[in-house]
């Protein structure tokens, strides 16, 4: 089938975010969901001012079903909108419902014609997960292992010297890819620009410094990226950042690799600087202030994510030993 539905004033609303300083990577998640929406009123045939209550219903259910996916393979074959192809998780849904309230809200506030109220896009309720992150000694060895398994040295230092780098700072995989080198100094304490523009400080450890520093002494380029990919970039040169993707393919072949069950990712060394600073007994607030989190309710997930923390509360004071 061919995309029939579009929505009116789309690309206004996404100039509209724009110049309110969001970034690219928000402003391009907002346009793959309202994609998504365009595929659902295509391949019911429905036009955007005929949408009621009824019509969210039967969006839930498209994305709650997976059949997207059929028509995703014959509508984005290029794959600019990029999703699972699998059933969206019940968060990812609600994701997709907020971009549509977020638009809707636009039009209310601009004038424009609105086929029903931003309120009545309810979001689905949520499965209660609890969080999983790897034991340390797993966490150790896929840190390490780039040592051991990558051939070349350039490769070896810089992907042990990423890995020491996320779990030293528990900083997102996306502030690594974009540090420079300038950031980086003997006393490792460095000043990055997070999620939503927010600034904050990061802190590596002694070790990760070294790591650091020995992959840097390899380098004979003034290149200003931290790390860079060892053959061209994105564009075809050397001197262009690494690949986000790169870094997400490498930590899952090291997994696999080691044989480590528990899923396992760049964000899961987020998680893991979290989940065990909170076990050696590291104050909520000041892990929220490490993390960037805007609140502290986020940070909790992580600090409660500790079977082990529980536990041991639980061994240390219950009144009845």
């Amino acid at each position: 089938m061919v995309l029939s539905k579009f929505l009116d004033h789309k690309e206004d609303f996404l100039l509209n975010l724009l110049n309110n300083n969001y970034s690219k990577e928000t402003i391009y998640n907002y346009e793959r969901d309202l994609f998504l929406f365009e595929l659902f009123l295509s391949v019911n045939n429905i036009d955007f001012i005929d949408i009621n209550k009824k019509s969210i219903v039967l969006f839930k259910d498209f994305l709650r079903s997976g059949d997207y996916v059929f028509y995703l393979k014959s509508e984005d074959p290029s794959g600019k909108h990029f999703f699972p192809k699998e059933k969206l998780a019940s968060r990812s849904i609600n994701r997709i419902l907020s971009s549509l309230r977020s638009y809707l809200k636009y039009l209310i506030d601009f004038d424009l014609p609105t086929p029903i109220s931003p309120d009545s896009v309810k979001l689905v309720k949520t499965e209660r997960k609890e969080s999983q992150v790897a034991e340390m000694s797993d966490l150790i060895r896929l840190i390490e292992f780039p040592t051991m398994w990558e051939k070349n040295n350039f490769v070896q230092l810089r992907n042990r010297a990423i890995l020491e780098t996320l779990f030293s700072t528990g900083m997102r995989i996306s502030e690594l890819a974009s540090l420079n080198r300038d950031q980086i100094n003997d006393e490792g304490k460095i000043y990055i620009m997070g999620k939503g523009k927010k600034q904050r400080f990061v802190y590596l450890t002694q070790r990760a410094i070294d790591h650091i520093f020995k992959y840097l002494e390899l380098r004979d380029d003034d290149f200003p990226a931290l790390f860079i990919p060892y053959r061209g970039g994105r564009n075809g040169k050397i001197g262009d950042r690494i690949s986000i993707n790169y870094i997400q393919e490498r930590i899952a072949f090291y997994r696999k690799k080691l044989g480590i069950v528990v899923p396992t990712s760049a964000h899961s060394l987020r998680h893991g600087f979290a989940t065990y600073l909170a076990e050696e007994g590291a104050n909520p607030a000041a892990i929220q202030i490490l993390l960037g989190h805007e609140s502290l309710q986020t940070t909790n997930k992580y600090v409660h994510g500790s079977d082990k923390y529980a536990e041991e509360t639980h061994r240390k004071f219950h009144p009845l030993k």
